[in-house]
């Protein structure tokens, strides 16, 4: 058996042509465009080149983005100071804190700076408190990317199982609570692996949908894998060889009937979800 390729790279062109066809109709009702404002603290390599790619989407949905670069040694008390200013910028609808942020400070403090309005990457808690609840303002840019993924690839999630390794409060908690949830896309079963877990590969092997995001590059093979099954891999890792997932995607796509690439899986999505929600910040202004 030969997986079949969930391309995320062509299934995010097409969201964000949807998403320049709603800009522009906000644009021309509205008197005004939405704006995404990036912080980046450092220069760290991938995450420079993860604020370009965003930056560069936004252009290409007629997005306005502003990037302020911090430098390595910013204070926390300087951090948190433009967060508020940009808290209060009318013209800014979507606030992006790159992460990681530097050791000496505290990204939970910051996260929780954030506008909760203006919280487009929806780490804030009262976003995630709202995710829980099951009335969320925005969802998670993963997550949700993942999510249209099963959505427009016509993917049943009601009643089937989905394992999810990794329990991050980036991708595994809010995907556990966003599929086990009621409406479309959801109503899941869901049970969520990470370290402590015993006997995993049993448990895995259970999956009609098994999503990986534990950042070890071809940790899951395909004697993990059920036959048949759908492979979400979220798993970014840089090697000598270039970015490899954390599914070692060769052995599991003769296994699996369906499984996404990296690169050109999961991460595309992401940043057309980040699109998504700063419209959305605009529109609910």
């Amino acid at each position: 058996m030969s997986a079949t390729i969930l391309d995320g790279k062509k299934l995010a062109t097409e969201i964000q042509q949807e998403i320049a066809e709603e800009v522009a109709d906000f644009i021309a009702n509205n008197g005004t465009t939405p704006k995404l404002a990036a912080v980046l603290v450092g220069g760290d390599a991938a995450s420079e080149v993860y604020v370009r790619n965003k930056q560069r989407a936004c252009e290409r949905v007629a997005i306005d983005s502003e990037l302020h670069r911090l430098p390595e040694d910013v204070s926390q008390d300087a951090l948190l100071h433009l967060v508020a200013k940009l808290n209060k910028d009318e013209t800014v609808h979507g606030i992006l804190i790159q992460l990681p942020l530097p050791d000496a400070i505290d990204a939970s403090v910051v996260l929780r700076a954030v506008c909760p309005v203006k919280d487009v990457d929806a780490f804030h808690p009262e976003n995630v408190g709202r995710i829980v609840q099951g009335n969320p303002r925005f969802l998670p840019c993963t997550p949700q990317g993942i999510q249209q993924l099963l959505i427009r690839n016509n993917i049943e999630t009601v009643g089937r199982h989905v394992v999810i390794l990794g329990r991050s409060d980036i991708v595994g908690r809010p995907m556990a609570n966003m599929l086990s949830s009621r409406g479309i896309g959801a109503d899941a079963t869901v049970t969520v692996c990470h370290s402590k877990t015993q006997d995993l590969a049993s448990i895995t092997r259970q999956a009609d949908v098994l999503i990986v995001a534990i950042g070890r590059e071809q940790f899951v093979t395909g004697e993990m894998v059920k036959p048949g099954s759908v492979v979400i891999d979220v798993g970014i890792n840089r090697t000598d060889d270039g970015l490899i997932g954390d599914v070692d995607f060769e052995s599991v796509s003769d296994v699996a009937g369906m499984i996404t690439p990296v690169p050109g899986g999961v991460g595309p999505l992401t940043v057309a979800m980040l699109l998504h929600n700063t419209l959305r910040a605009a529109q609910q202004c």
